[in-house]
């Protein structure tokens, strides 16, 4: 059995935009865990069967729209917080770029991105902790190579 090809945690790369021309990404620091949520929304219809019109019908399902929500968690970095701050103070959508290194290829997805939710929390004993989640504004756009 061949084991499959994976990439490490620090090959999967969140990056945030300056909004500059050209766009200067820098990858916030601090996060112990991160997701990219791809998600596809879907309409529903039955169809019914023309032969036999009492059987039960089969669900038919439309795609309508795309979505991407990226969501990360770690410690509160002074080297980020004001990014993430400036983020979630923002009207306007963001530029981001998240990238999956593999060692044969990388898959890279940029676009526009809301900072909907910034969470810092700390524990006696602990260390402050930041948790963030942004939702896309409109398409992003993949690119592997």
């Amino acid at each position: 059995m061949a084991k499959p090809t994976t990439a490490r945690f620090g090959k999967f790369r969140v990056f945030l935009g300056d909004g500059g021309s050209p766009i200067v990404y820098t990858s916030p620091c601090g996060f112990t865990s991160k997701s990219l949520t791809l998600t596809k929304n879907l309409s529903e219809v039955n169809l019914p069967d023309c032969d036999d019109p009492d059987a039960v019908a089969w669900v038919g399902r439309d795609a309508t729209s795309l979505s991407a929500a990226v969501s990360g968690e770690g410690v509160l970095a002074a080297e980020s917080v004001e990014a993430w701050l400036d983020a979630w103070e923002s009207v306007d959508s963001i530029p981001v770029k998240i990238e999956v290194e593999f060692p044969a290829k990388t898959i890279t997805w940029t676009g526009l991105m809301h900072l909907a939710t910034f969470t810092t929390a700390a524990q006696q004993g602990g260390r402050a902790t930041a948790n963030v989640e942004m939702q896309s504004d409109g398409e992003l756009t993949r690119v592997v190579s």
